[in-house]
């Protein structure tokens, strides 16, 4: 299976198989717009996570690491979110933040790839 990240306010979305991966809903997105085939709340960081990390890049390795525990411990869902995906289809992880670089996505992606 292949997975792929994706900004929700992008435009040129790829096909396949679309998940929010955001514990919140992004502003502005109507469900509509959004067109999700699932969303996976329960394998994004922590509501204290999130809130400690503020997005700040300087905080990112550590943040990271916190992140991969998190979802260690949230394994047999992550495995189950998996099965859901229809075989062949790719998988999009869609998330609202603006820096790209250092979106939780990023993290839940690699984490996904691993247990495949």
């Amino acid at each position: 299976m292949k997975i792929v990240t994706w900004r929700i306010y992008d435009e040129g979305r790829p096909g396949g198989y679309s998940v929010l991966a955001d514990r919140l809903w992004p502003r502005g997105i109507s469900k509509d717009k959004a067109a999700l085939d699932e969303w996976w709340k329960e394998l994004t960081p922590s509501p204290a996570l999130r809130t400690w990390f503020g997005h700040d890049p300087q905080k990112w390795d550590e943040f990271r690491e916190h992140y991969l525990r998190e979802l260690s411990e949230n394994e047999a869902q992550a495995k189950t979110y998996l099965k859901s995906v229809p075989p062949g289809k790719t998988l999009v992880l869609l998330y609202a933040a603006k820096d790209t670089a250092h979106s939780h996505a990023l993290i839940l992606k690699d984490y996904l790839e691993e247990q495949l």
